[in-house]
């Protein structure tokens, strides 16, 4: 199943670049790439947090939302990682995507120009209609939280 998302190309735009895509063809997610002003690098110093462009923008049907994770390799081979995974993106936003990367590592990371800094996978939105109550179902986990159900 597919559905159509359209971009936007903006200014800063690497026109060199294919827009999103599937690596491979059982991929959930499609790749994006940090798509700098004018093809500079940016520097994430340790424990710094920052918005990476990507020069898209986009039109994503109603009824749908886009999440914005992190590449598992990057993650792995970087001190680099999304830090709202997944981030929403919602159907009715147009302003450019970026990425909200964070460093945790202890050194400086070197974004380049064209590095693939996320993926995005879209999803279907189902709105909750939230009304009040005095009473709430029981269950046997009942109010428990935060590690209540064991670690085994």
């Amino acid at each position: 199943m597919s559905v159509e998302v359209k971009l936007k190309i903006l200014p800063h735009y690497d026109t060199s670049f294919e827009l999103p895509f599937y690596a491979t063809e059982g991929a959930a997610g499609a790749d994006i790439r940090a798509s700098l002003p004018e093809k500079k690098s940016m520097i994430v110093k340790p424990g710094e947090r920052l918005l990476v462009p990507t020069g898209l923008s986009m039109e994503i049907p109603l009824g749908y939302e886009i999440q914005v994770r992190p590449r598992s390799g990057l993650s792995l081979k970087s001190s680099l990682m999304v830090v709202n995974s997944p981030g929403t993106i919602d159907c009715d936003y147009r302003g450019e995507v970026n990425i909200i990367i964070g460093n945790f590592g202890k050194e400086d990371y070197v974004i380049e120009h064209g590095l693939r800094i996320a993926q995005l996978v879209i999803s279907p939105v189902i709105q909750a209609r939230f009304t009040a109550t005095d009473n709430l179902s029981e269950t046997q986990r009942g109010a428990g939280g935060f590690g209540s159900t064991g670690t085994r």
